[in-house]
């Protein structure tokens, strides 16, 4: 498989040095490429990815379904086999690419599960403030919630990056692209309040002496705690909804579309490249709304 993995090396070199990704990015990619060099293994004779036709294409798909993979994975490893073939196209390796055509399973738009402002109160009231940890957290969730932010982006977001004078702070997302998003008075306000009490009692590691959000130990918390902390305090509030590590997120984006805030402001807050990807905020609006309607409207009132 030597010519498979120098077509991977390649590949990689060309989305950590082309296109800035990620990581999990890069991982997420490869993993996809590796399930197509299975399938040359088993049934092509470990046939080279340049060699690769749109039947064959088609029929590793097949075999994907066949397989039991679920459709939005699926789709996950046909995206990232056309990416493969424009790289491929790209280098001049193939004249055309083979997956053009290769169409992925449709998927039925899931709205995300978000709290409504009673519930993430909630939630904030089962904080034990006497503890730093508590003040901690409660400076997170303002942060997390008041920001929009990925939980990715508040572990790693830096004290040199905040500007609460100005209102702003300075975010590095996804592919390392760095965005300003603006900061409100209670969470710049529980922000200052963690730096001058809480964070200087931390015994800081050297590699987190610019982190903001530190753990007792003085370590960057780990993505999973910050997760774990939000997950506590929703079933101490007795919310049974299943939560997400984006959950706060998809909070704070609909309770800016459910009042009126502009869909172009909030993509920019939320740092996404489309604008399609906001606009399913759009839609649980309208589920707020026809759900605040309907219970509301005298027509739809159960009567003797």
């Amino acid at each position: 498989m030597s010519n498979w993995n120098t077509y991977l090396t390649r590949f990689k070199q060309y989305l950590q040095l082309e296109k800035s990704l990620s990581k999990n990015s890069i991982e997420a990619y490869t993993q996809d490429l590796t399930k197509l060099m299975q399938y040359s293994e088993l049934f092509l004779n470990k046939q080279s990815p340049d060699k690769f036709t749109y039947k064959q294409l088609l029929a590793f798909v097949l075999w994907l379904s066949d397989l039991g993979i679920s459709p939005a994975s699926q789709a996950r490893v046909i995206s990232g086999i056309k990416a493969f073939y424009k790289f491929l196209v790209l280098e001049n390796d193939i004249p055309s690419s083979p997956a053009d055509l290769i169409e992925a399973p449709k998927l039925g738009r899931k709205l995300p599960v978000y709290l409504n402002v009673h519930e993430i109160d909630k939630m904030l009231e089962q904080i034990d403030r006497s503890t730093p940890e508590g003040e901690r957290n409660l400076s997170m969730i303002e942060t997390l919630y008041g920001c929009g932010l990925r939980v990715s982006e508040l572990v790693n977001l830096k004290i040199s990056n905040l500007r609460l004078k100005e209102g702003y702070v300075k975010v590095s997302g996804k592919g390392s692209k760095e965005r300003l998003v603006p900061i409100g008075n209670l969470a710049t306000k529980y922000i200052n309040q963690y730096l001058s009490k809480i964070r200087p009692t931390i015994p800081v590691k050297k590699s987190a002496e610019d982190i903001l959000y530190l753990n007792r130990r003085g370590n960057k918390l780990s993505r999973v705690m910050v997760f774990y902390i939000i997950k506590d305090l929703a079933e101490k509030a007795g919310i049974k909804k299943k939560l997400s590590p984006h959950t706060m997120r998809h909070s704070f984006a609909t309770h800016l579309v459910e009042g009126g805030a502009d869909l172009r402001a909030v993509q920019e807050m939320l740092g996404h490249e489309s604008i399609t990807t906001t606009e399913i905020y759009t839609h649980l609006d309208k589920h707020y709304l026809r759900e605040n309607i309907l219970s509301f409207h005298p027509r739809n009132k159960k009567r003797n």
